[in-house]
């Protein structure tokens, strides 16, 4: 059994940590899809603009190995069946994504919010149905029990220190590097420890988050969120390393370990 890619998601997300687990519904957020060329594509997209949405089939082409039992990253730090949850780590990594058809022009689809990162190739489009596709009285198993205890738990502020913005700032008009959005989204609805999330215990009441390759630190007050500082992810050893120049944001980090010593 062999598959080749139809073609490419192009879309300014780079890093797996910028990319929401499930596309944001109230996102105004543009992204395309690049079919191949001189494979007949252009006649297979043929009827489909008058479709609202349509599903994307793709390909995790980043995950090297799969798990049976993932740990999701809402609820409680609690593992599942792979099967029974949207894990990107399968057995055969295969992704399929409902998104707003925006616009067809030869073969580039210009779609709405998408949950994958450049470059990932896309095996196959399906017009999305209402009438076939659509099951809202359907039971959601344990996301149910997830989403009804998210909607009653409180959210947790954010506040950002002094100093943490003026990093935060730097990193901004320097380098035009922001992970603040997708962060603090995150923390607002769990800050705890969590393998997932990227969080992790550090202290007595000082935690760290990954936010690709920067690394946010943050304590709990109450019911808010204290975001003290940032750091790089990489040592300087590794940075400067011969072979590590594909590192995400490599010169930002090392101008940023340059700055904030």
């Amino acid at each position: 059994m062999q598959f080749e890619p139809i073609g490419y998601v192009r879309c300014g997300k780079q890093l797996k940590f910028e990319t929401p687990h499930q596309p944001k519904l109230d996102s105004n957020e543009t992204n395309r899809i690049i079919l191949e060329p001189d494979r007949q594509f252009d006649l297979a997209l043929q009827d489909l603009n008058g479709f609202e949405r349509i599903w994307v089939l793709s390909w995790f082409n980043r995950n090297q190995s799969w798990r049976p039992r993932p740990l999701p990253p809402r609820g409680p730090a609690k593992r599942r069946g792979v099967f029974a949850t949207r894990s990107p780590h399968r057995p055969n990594p295969i992704g399929l994504t409902c998104v707003p058809l925006l616009d067809v022009d030869g073969l580039v689809l210009t779609v709405g919010p998408l949950d994958l990162v450049d470059g990932t190739p896309v095996l196959d489009i399906k017009p999305y149905i209402r009438t076939i596709d659509a099951f809202p009285d359907s039971k959601l198993g344990w996301i149910g029990e997830v989403e009804e205890t998210l909607l009653n738990s409180r959210r947790f502020g954010i506040e950002v220190s002094a100093f943490a913005r003026r990093q935060l700032d730097w990193l901004q008009n320097q380098w035009g590097i922001d992970f603040t959005g997708r962060a603090f989204e995150l923390l607002s609805l769990d800050p705890t420890p969590h393998r997932t999330r990227r969080i992790l215990q550090m202290g007595p009441n000082e935690f760290r988050m990954a936010c690709g390759p920067w690394r946010l630190f943050f304590h709990l007050q109450d019911e808010c969120v204290i975001v003290d500082r940032i750091d790089k992810g990489y040592s300087d050893e590794s940075l400067m390393a011969e072979g590590n120049e594909r590192i995400p944001d490599r010169d930002a980090q090392v101008a940023f370990g340059a700055t904030y010593r």
